[in-house]
């Protein structure tokens, strides 16, 4: 790799010996590019007036933005570094990342409020920045605002995004803030196994047909809110959150009768889908028997192939919690004819416990939590991951078999 310590782009003369250096450059580019109309400022003042928490003035001004802004890519030249004024954003309604982030600072500023204009390499599978080479390594702009007892991160150029979620898009890396005394790496936020949950519950009424109908809740959090495609799919009408919904639901036949949705745009950002469904034909039917399976939607299904000669590492890129709590209501005169011992699974690339209980009063409750891990691991324990999720999948198949008294 090469970078210039000195250098000229179009008149505009800077250094890379150093981040420091680098950021004055990125200073030079962006000074006296704050300006907004004195109206503007105003109604600034006016959003946050009252307002005694720093992090809910940032939260406001931030959906000021999204509501009054929109993403228009500018990487012509030195407008591929160099912002376009604060005002003309505010006049136009629009902007690349380096301008709506340019802006962002602007409009805090206004409210007293520092932040950061920050550089990044964006994208789920961006390349790690090489954080002893200055040199640019960026393709994207946010904001970052220190705040006393944390930092928010927010991405300017969506008008959906979660406030002060990074995601996958720029969370979990390293990115060069720059201020007013030049640059500084830091650590964007990390999501955790516990921050990423999807859990479920669901209450499930059986017929002795082998018919049924669920009441559903599952909630997503974290990085499983963005992967389940939460994040877009609640800003759409509801015949294409219906079609989603067939779409990934893991049931393999059902019908919807009635749905709902709600979502928490927070930091931590979380959405709930409650479904009530039809189940034709759950359970199999032979003579007195009854049979299911009772992993309704969260079966794992991932086959991988053996292969004792692997030469790359195991990436585990991200954590994460499934929870499923289920309980089966079963018609009178049903009993179970066994009932399997509890499951529990452990290793280096996650924990997976399942249990089936009967209760008092006839009805099973079936609970299963699957923990997968971060981390890098040697390619010699590939056949250890393979082992694991055959395992999971042996677990997730289990069927239940119950018996009819007449």
């Amino acid at each position: 790799m090469a970078a210039p310590t000195q250098f000229n782009f179009e008149g505009n003369k800077g250094q890379m010996k150093d981040w420091n250096h680098f950021g004055d450059w990125i200073n030079s580019l962006n000074k006296e590019r704050k300006n907004l109309p004195e109206e503007t400022i105003k109604v600034v003042k006016y959003l946050v007036e009252n307002v005694a928490s720093s992090e809910e003035k940032v939260k406001i001004l931030y959906e000021y933005l999204q509501s009054k802004t929109r993403y228009v890519s500018i990487q012509i030249g030195i407008g591929g570094f160099q912002p376009f004024e604060a005002s003309v954003v505010d006049r136009v309604g629009y902007g690349d990342c380096k301008a709506l982030s340019n802006y962002m600072v602007a409009l805090l500023e206004a409210a007293g409020i520092k932040s950061n204009y920050t550089l990044i390499q964006a994208g789920k599978d961006a390349q790690r920045m090489i954080s002893n080479f200055p040199s640019s390594q960026f393709n994207h702009a946010v904001v970052s605002v220190p705040l006393k007892n944390d930092t928010i991160w927010l991405e300017c150029t969506s008008q959906t995004n979660p406030f002060g979620y990074a995601g996958t898009f720029t969370g979990d890396r390293e990115a060069l803030v720059i201020s007013e005394k030049g640059a500084v790496v830091v650590k964007t936020p990390e999501y955790k196994a516990e921050t990423n949950v999807q859990s479920r519950i669901a209450d499930i009424y059986l017929q002795t047909s082998g018919d049924g109908t669920a009441q559903i809740v599952s909630t997503y959090s974290g990085l499983l809110y963005e992967r389940n495609q939460l994040n877009w799919i609640l800003d759409k009408q509801i015949k294409e959150q219906e079609k989603w919904l067939y779409e990934n639901t893991k049931i393999p036949n059902f019908n919807i009768v009635s749905f709902s949705t709600s979502e928490r745009k927070n930091i931590i950002p979380s959405a709930t889908v409650a479904m009530k469904v039809f189940l034709p034909k759950y359970a199999a039917t032979s003579g007195k028997r009854l049979t299911f399976k009772p992993n309704l939607m969260n079966r794992s299904t991932l086959i991988l192939s053996k292969n004792e000669n692997r030469k790359h590492a195991i990436i585990c890129k991200t954590a994460s919690t499934d929870i499923d709590t289920i309980k089966f209501n079963l018609p009178e005169g049903i009993y179970p004819e066994f009932l399997p011992k509890p499951i529990s699974l452990k290793s280096q690339f996650g924990t997976y416990e399942a249990e089936t209980q009967l209760s008092f009063d006839g009805k099973v409750l079936y609970t299963r939590k699957l923990i997968l891990f971060k981390g890098n691991h040697p390619s010699t324990t590939y056949t250890d991951l393979v082992d694991f999720y055959n395992a999971v999948n042996k677990a997730d198949d289990l069927k239940l078999v119950f018996l009819k008294k007449t």
